[in-house]
């Protein structure tokens, strides 16, 4: 129960009332490892949280981020959001690892940003994780800045041609994608200092960082307006989580959908609790509400710090926790390899990574488009599509329950078609409706210079067992058999279609074609031989069998691969 006297918390609501109305504008600063993130989210930044600037004891180990850094700035509003309701515009800064066994943390990390800032390091050029981060980036950003740092490295004689080939280099990486437009931005976040380590942090340069003003203006003039509503549901990104002795439990992280207030109970649903909101700050001011958007820090009492690093917080009832669903589903065209029907890759939805297999299918194509299980992705070319990967607000189209889909061997390499996915998940997760769904082959060797980010998702909607039935997803069956002997002119014995431990009976009533002759199995006729009656065809004993020769017996047919029953239905 909150103790707080009412006087106290009126003196509070009146205090807050006077505070300028802040947007805050999450910003996701992503690149290759090494790339001068950190120094340049230091450079920044005026504001830090309990996470930022690589305070993780590790991170401080071995020079490198291990874990999302926030930290924040206020910056003077820009013409295009005055008149919008807001006093001042605040950039939080989401500091992301650039190693490539941390990318998981990225995309999580990532699905929370408003405007990307790409790094890139000018000794160095375009790498493999900058480009995972530009995927990344298109998926869940609208705006992007590429940062060129250290250019304090570059020899002072040949900068100036060094800078224009690398600029040349960048701009034709970035035309097939929707950041072809992109500023470039030269700066160098922590120039050298004569003697320091490259990954010592903690040294202070003795030269000022060059270029920050340049890339504030250009961030201003970039923002918009988030779309953002603070009525629906809460969904709160939880990021990191300590205890502070006396007072409770700190869970600090970002309020993607709803708003959050103090008193107000949530629900963690990954520990099946409720708790109330005590209090809550954001970078380290107290304020009594928080709406989309913010990044803030949420005091609850009776909940262990140990039991929740990253999750979610949300009003109660309103998330589910599922581990089969419908997911609409596109490739990317970064990836080479190929994405098959129940293989196995790593999933992320939010700041979750599980392991998870996807049955893959779309809307039907003629046969002759596609061989008889419906696997002509198999055989395609993994040769990039022209298309440019839109958002994946895209994917947002209701399901038709009502259609016929083909199954498919292997997710098809245009981003163009509508492909869908049944995801089946190792361990149970718990997602908003129509969560953001990032696969990838985390496992591949980091050293090869791949894109390990298979395709991505927009979940449809949880699946049960009877709703999974409903699915009319089939593949398409061929069988071929010989005529053993004409019987007569209506009629055909045939041989080789089944395996002697079939039950023909199954199969009697369905059509074949031998050449231009149609018929139906009528019944078994021994063991592995069957009986084919031909339909009306004008011909005599001799012309049919003119007409058959050298010609297999044919049946075509289709089995939904959800049914229980396994019908087979021409």
């Amino acid at each position: 129960h909150d103790r707080t006297p009412p006087s106290t918390h009126q003196a509070m609501a009146a205090d807050e009332g006077k505070r300028p109305k802040i947007l805050n504008v999450n910003v996701g600063v992503l690149g290759h490892v090494d790339s001068g993130k950190t120094s340049l989210a230091r450079a920044l930044s005026t504001m830090g949280s309990t996470a930022s600037f690589d305070k993780n004891p590790q991170s401080k180990e071995r020079g490198i981020t291990l874990d999302l850094g926030f930290s924040a700035f206020l910056a003077e509003l820009p013409d295009q959001l005055r008149g919008e309701g807001y006093d001042q515009l605040q950039f939080t800064l989401v500091d992301c690892p650039g190693h490539a066994s941390l990318i998981r943390t990225v995309i999580g990390g990532a699905q929370i940003i408003d405007m990307m800032i790409l790094v890139i390091d000018l000794t160095k050029g375009i790498q493999t994780q900058t480009a995972e981060c530009l995927v990344i980036g298109e998926l869940t950003a609208e705006q992007m800045i590429v940062v060129l740092n250290k250019v304090d490295l570059l020899p002072e004689a040949s900068r100036a041609d060094k800078l224009e080939k690398m600029k040349k280099g960048i701009r034709k990486a970035l035309s097939q994608t929707k950041f072809r437009e992109a500023p470039m931005v030269v700066v160098a976040a922590r120039p050298f200092v004569e003697g320091a380590a490259e990954s010592d942090l903690s040294s202070a340069s003795s030269s000022p960082p060059q270029g920050m003003e340049e890339l504030i203006t250009e961030m201003r003039a970039r923002v918009a307006l988030p779309q953002r509503a603070e009525d629906g549901p809460l969904h709160f990104a939880v990021d990191h989580c300590f205890p502070i002795k006396g007072q409770g439990t700190v869970i600090t992280g970002t309020v993607l959908s709803g708003s959050i207030a103090v008193n107000q109970t949530v629900e963690f649903p990954d520990l099946k609790v409720e708790r109330k909101v005590k209090s809550m700050q954001m970078f380290k001011k107290p304020v009594q509400q928080a709406t989309q958007g913010d990044r803030i820090g949420v005091c609850v009492t009776q909940l262990g710090a140990d039991q929740l690093e990253r999750g979610i917080a949300c009003t109660p009832g309103s998330m589910r926790t599922w581990s089969l669903a419908l997911v609409a589903v596109k490739p990317i065209r970064f990836f080479k390899g190929s994405s098959d029907t129940y293989a196995k890759f790593h999933l992320t939805v939010g700041h979750s990574t599980v392991m998870a297999k996807a049955t893959f299918f779309g809307l039907p194509r003629e046969p002759a488009a596609a061989d008889a299980d419906g696997d002509a992705a198999s055989a395609a070319s993994s040769k990039p599509a022209a298309q440019t990967p839109s958002m994946a607000t895209d994917l947002t189209d209701a399901f038709d329950e009502s259609r016929e889909y083909l199954f498919q061997d292997a997710l098809r390499p245009d981003p163009g078609e509508q492909q869908w996915a049944v995801v089946e998940l190792d361990a149970p997760i718990t997602s908003m409706p129509g969560a953001l769904l990032i696969a990838s082959h985390l496992d591949a060797d980091i050293n090869l210079n791949q894109c390990r980010l298979a395709f991505y998702g927009r979940l449809q909607r949880d699946l049960d067992p009877a709703a999974l039935q409903q699915l009319r997803v089939f593949k398409r069956k061929a069988k071929q058999g010989q005529v053993d002997r004409v019987q007569d002119e209506r009629t055909l014995i045939g041989r080789g279609l089944f395996s002697p431990t079939t039950d023909i009976n199954m199969f009697v009533g369905m059509k074949v074609q031998v050449g231009k002759l149609a018929g139906s199995i009528a019944s078994s006729f021994g063991k592995a031989k069957f009986k084919v009656d031909l339909e009306d065809h004008g011909l005599d004993l001799k012309s049919v069998q003119e007409a058959i020769k050298g010609k297999p017996i044919e049946l075509n047919y289709k089995r939904y691969i959800y049914d229980p029953k396994k019908k087979m239905i021409q």
